[in-house]
């Protein structure tokens, strides 16, 4: 190459930061002085990330709550494509968030640019004529789970089933002791672990939610304690507000969500990646979720999948409780959470099966298929 090769990507969340970062890392074991721009979040800027905006200002959950940043998300987005197809990358690669990156993937692609889009949005589930779109906006689809190519290729989208990283990284069995230690958390005493999201919306409509079900899990099973993982400092700032004046053994750690996953017993969580994740430590888990009124109404009528959560898909049953809306009350929360505290053998043993499917070697996998792009076009 006549200059190192140069990557544009864009991440839009904390769970799309940890894939870039893998990315990026296995794309410089073959190109080195590879250079990366685009947005990123801490894990991607620490791998050489040049970030145009903070990641954080792509990171905005349900269909209502988007319209009051849609003018600042359209005109980002704008200048996005603009910077990018001025420095006339060698490829670009759009990280999940599905709404921003499809649109100025269509945009760069008709630019002359290659396109990658990495972690297929949930078209298998609704609004399922987006793979027209996908297919005119991405020289290639990369996803992290076998049932989402299967539906690519029926819809004649070049993909590619890559599995996910954290399935590589886990390890198969965790070791909840040496987790407790690094935490100094008693070896024997029961643990909780609370995530109730990484966004600030949904920490203020789960946050709360979950230090009352924290309070009733207490009263059926004292002498328990809680851990609660803070995905960024303002996110810590928020709970530690929720914690005013409540009387919780809980503990917040700024990041170390997998030590934590690792250290518990059992995990109330938002669906979500984290749900993932939690699969991959086995652990037993209650997922809840709550969004805008009008959001639901509207995403019950468009969603034809009966899961919301991960390990539930993947699993193709209800392995894991789902409270959702309404649903999703103190009480229902903590009957449903006290019984895996001592049990949860049926989800985890579920959970196993699922970890060794998704382990492929996905970064290495999927640097290989970007940059097997670049090099058959160059």
């Amino acid at each position: 190459m006549s200059r190192p090769l140069r990557v544009a990507l864009v991440a839009g969340e904390a769970s799309g930061d940890i894939l870039g970062a893998g990315l990026m890392q296995a794309i410089k074991a073959r190109h080195p002085n590879a250079e990366f721009i685009g947005v990123g979040g801490p894990r991607m800027e620490a791998e050489g990330m040049k970030s145009y905006f903070p990641m954080e200002r792509l990171a905005v959950m349900g269909l209502v709550e988007v319209l009051g940043r849609l003018f600042e998300l359209l005109g980002r987005r704008r200048q996005l494509a603009r910077d990018l197809i001025a420095v006339q990358p060698d490829l670009f690669i759009g990280i999940d968030a599905p709404d921003f990156n499809l649109d100025l993937e269509h945009r760069l692609r008709r630019a002359g640019i290659r396109t990658v889009h990495y972690v297929s949005p949930s078209v298998w589930a609704w609004r399922q004529k987006r793979v027209l779109k996908i297919r005119e906006a991405c020289d290639l689809m990369l996803t992290l789970f076998p049932f989402e190519a299967q539906f690519y290729e029926a819809h004649q989208v070049p993909v590619r089933f890559v599995g996910h990283p954290l399935a590589d990284v886990i390890p198969l069995e965790a070791d909840r002791t040496a987790a407790r230690r690094t935490l100094d958390l008693p070896v024997n005493e029961p643990v909780i672990a609370l995530l109730p999201g990484s966004r600030g919306g949904e920490v203020a409509r789960l946050g709360e939610l979950f230090l009352e079900a924290a309070a009733r899990i207490r009263a059926l099973r004292p002498g328990i304690r809680f851990l609660l993982p803070c995905a960024t400092p303002e996110r810590r700032q928020q709970l530690e507000q929720m914690l005013a004046g409540r009387d919780l053994p809980l503990t917040l750690y700024d990041g170390c969500s997998h030590e934590v996953l690792a250290a518990c017993d059992a995990v109330l969580i938002a669906s979500g990646t984290a749900t993932l994740e939690a699969l991959l430590y086995k652990r037993p888990m209650v997922v809840a979720y709550r969004v805008a009124p009008m959001t639901y109404r509207i995403l019950k009528r468009l969603v034809k999948s009966p899961y919301i959560s991960l390990p539930n898909l993947l699993a193709e049953r209800m392995l894991v409780p789902e409270l959702i809306q309404e649903a999703a009350t103190p009480d229902a929360l903590a009957q449903a959470l006290v019984p895996l505290i001592d049990g949860g053998q049926i989800q985890t043993e579920g959970f196993d099966v699922i970890h060794r499917a998704l382990r492929r070697n996905a970064s290495q996998s999927a640097a290989e298929a970007v940059l097997g792009l670049v090099e058959r076009l160059r």
